[in-house]
C-alpha cells in the first residue's frame, strides 16, 4: 500500500471515469426496464435495447451522461481515496503486507458512505433523464421532458429545494454502504488469489480485469432489489409513491416478487466490463504513481 494520501484519489478518478463511459448504455437500459409502470413494461431486455436505439446514441443510450461523466471521476476518487486511506488507518502493523479481510470490508463500507454526498444528486438526475426515454417513439403521453441535467436539477430545486436532490438517498445508503464493503472484499480476495497462484501476467492486468469484473457483478446482483425501488421512487414525478416502502409494497402487489429483479441481466452484463475497466485503470495507475 502506498503511503501517499493523494495516490488513491488520483487513481480512483481515472478508473471511475473510464468505467463510466463503458457502462452508461447498459445503465440506461437498466433504468428503462426498472421504471416502466402500468402495462407499459418491456417484453424483455432486447425490447428495451431496441426501443432506446430508436433515439440514437446521444438522446438514447448516452442520455443523462454529461453530469455523471464530469462527477463520477470525483465520486470514485472519493471512494477509492477514503477506502485506501481508511485501510491504512485500520492496519496499524505496517510490517504486514496483507490486509485483513475485515479491515478491507470495513474500509470499503466507509468509502461507500463517503461518496454518497456527491453521488446521490447526480444519480437522481441521471435516473430521471434516463427514465424519460418514452416507450412510445411517437412521443405521445411523455409528460414533462427535460432537455438536460441542468434543467432537470433546476426544476427539482424549485419544486423541492436542495433537499429534493437527495430523493432516494436512504435507499442509496442501504444499497451502497454494505455493498462497497463486499465490492472491495471480493476484488482484493480474487486479485490476490490469482496473482498468488500465477493465474495472471507479471503486471497483474488479467487479475485486475477478472477480479474487478467479478466483484462488480456479484455486488450488483446482491443489491438489485434496493436499486429497483430506488430508481422507481426517483423517477416518480407523478407522486404515485409516498415513500420507499410504499413504492416497494405497490410494486410487489402489482407485479409480484420478480419486479425487484427487473433489469438484473443487463445490470450484471454491464457490471463486469465497467468494473473490470475501473479496477484495471485504478490498479495500474496506482502502480505507476508508486513507481515515480
Amino acid at each position: 500500500m502506498t503511503e501517499h494520501v493523494a495516490h488513491d484519489y488520483i487513481a480512483g478518478a481515472i478508473g471511475g471515469a473510464a468505467g463510466l463511459v463503458v457502462g452508461h448504455p447498459f445503465d440506461t437500459t437498466k433504468v428503462q426496464l426498472q421504471t416502466q409502470l402500468h402495462g407499459n413494461q418491456y417484453k424483455g431486455t432486447w425490447d428495451a435495447i431496441t426501443n432506446v436505439h430508436k433515439y440514437g446514441w446521444v438522446k438514447g443510450f448516452f442520455r443523462g451522461l454529461s453530469w455523471p461523466l464530469f462527477s463520477y471521476g470525483v465520486v470514485n476518487s472519493i471512494y477509492f481515496g477514503v477506502y485506501g486511506n481508511t485501510l491504512k488507518m485500520l492496519e496499524k502493523d505496517r510490517s504486514v503486507r496483507k490486509s485483513s479481510y475485515l479491515s478491507i470490508y470495513m474500509a470499503g463500507c466507509v468509502g461507500g458512505a463517503a461518496q454518497l454526498i456527491v453521488v446521490s444528486p447526480v444519480d437522481y438526475v441521471k435516473v430521471v433523464l434516463q427514465s424519460q426515454i418514452s416507450h412510445d417513439v411517437s412521443g405521445k403521453g411523455k409528460g414533462k421532458q427535460f432537455k438536460g441535467p441542468t434543467e432537470c436539477a433546476r426544476h427539482i430545486v424549485r419544486s423541492s429545494g436542495l433537499r429534493g436532490l437527495y430523493k432516494g438517498g436512504i435507499a442509496m445508503a442501504w444499497r451502497d454502504v454494505p455493498s462497497y464493503g463486499l465490492y472491495s472484499l471480493t476484488y482484493e480476495y480474487l486479485s490476490l488469489e490469482m496473482k498468488t497462484r500465477g493465474l495472471s501476467d507479471s503486471k497483474g492486468i488479467v487479475a485486475d480485469l477478472v477480479a474487478g469484473g467479478c466483484a462488480g457483478t456479484l455486488t450488483w446482483f446482491s443489491i438489485i432489489p434496493f436499486d429497483v425501488v430506488k430508481s422507481r421512487y426517483q423517477a416518480d414525478f407523478k407522486k404515485e409513491f409516498s415513500g420507499l416502502i410504499d413504492c416497494a409494497v405497490k410494486s410487489y402487489r402489482e407485479e409480484g416478487f420478480f419486479v425487484f429483479y427487473r433489469g438484473c441481466l443487463v445490470t450484471c452484463l454491464r457490471a463486469f466490463p465497467v468494473n473490470a475497466v475501473t479496477f484495471l485503470f485504478y490498479s495500474q495507475t496506482m502502480q505507476y504513481l508508486e513507481s515515480i
